[in-house]
């Protein structure tokens, strides 16, 4: 059976992929790239926050009147993230997929940011998102511009999942958030679609980073997404 097809128990197709000592490796490495970056953000974010650039003239949020649509953004990304994790719990490669991309998608975002740091959108009200938020420090953040992370995060969940229902899922909310943020004047319009335009490539790295080496039945890389 092959590990990219995600099995009833869960248990049997973690334990094809742990048996592969450079799936453990790698394993390993990305749990614990993911625990530092995380740990990283407050001290980042905080650092960001002092920086300072130009308020770009936006035509379409000039045209969107500012409304607070935190709890729907929430709703939407967070929901997509529990089923990427039900989803992860019967198959690895989703495991792996996102917890590099994740690492490599923020990375490229914290360099971004400091490359071109902007100055917040006029009419911006700030996001409600108590998990989210957890990892921002103890001051409100305004300045993590260009690309969104909110955007470029459930972008990726697309990306990682396999059922052809499930990404259709991902691709809608991805789409929705993107347009509240603009809705929530969070973030301009080009952060939106930097978001897209950057994850893509930047997935397909994280791809063969992660799964390149540990499936012998198989080459994982080149699978396309089952519509199973």
């Amino acid at each position: 059976m092959s590990i990219l097809t995600p099995d009833p128990t869960g248990d049997l197709v973690w334990a094809a992929a742990w048996r592969s000592p450079v799936f453990r490796s790698k394993f390993i490495i990305g749990l614990t790239g993911t625990i530092f970056l995380l740990l990283a953000f407050p001290y980042f974010f905080q650092i960001i926050e002092h920086h300072s650039g130009p308020v770009l003239n936006d035509w379409i949020l000039s045209r969107l009147a500012p409304n607070d649509v935190s709890l729907a953004i929430f709703l939407i990304i967070w929901a997509t993230a529990l089923l990427l994790l039900i989803r992860a719990r019967r198959s690895p490669v989703i495991f792996m997929l996102f917890i590099y991309g994740y690492i490599i998608v923020s990375l490229a975002r914290m360099i971004s940011i400091n490359l071109f740091p902007l100055d917040p959108p006029l009419g911006l009200i700030p996001l409600i998102d108590p998990i989210s938020n957890a990892f921002y420090g103890k001051t409100y953040i305004t300045r993590d511009l260009f690309f969104s992370g909110h955007t470029s995060t459930i972008f990726l969940m697309f990306l990682c999942f396999r059922k052809w229902g499930d990404r259709l899922f991902a691709l809608i909310g991805s789409l929705l958030v993107g347009g509240l943020l603009l809705v929530q004047h969070v973030h301009y319009t080009v952060d939106v679609m930097g978001a897209f335009v950057f994850t893509y490539p930047l997935y397909w790295i994280a791809k063969r980073l992660a799964l390149s080496g540990w499936n012998n039945v198989e080459h994982p890389v080149d699978q396309k997404a089952s519509p199973n």
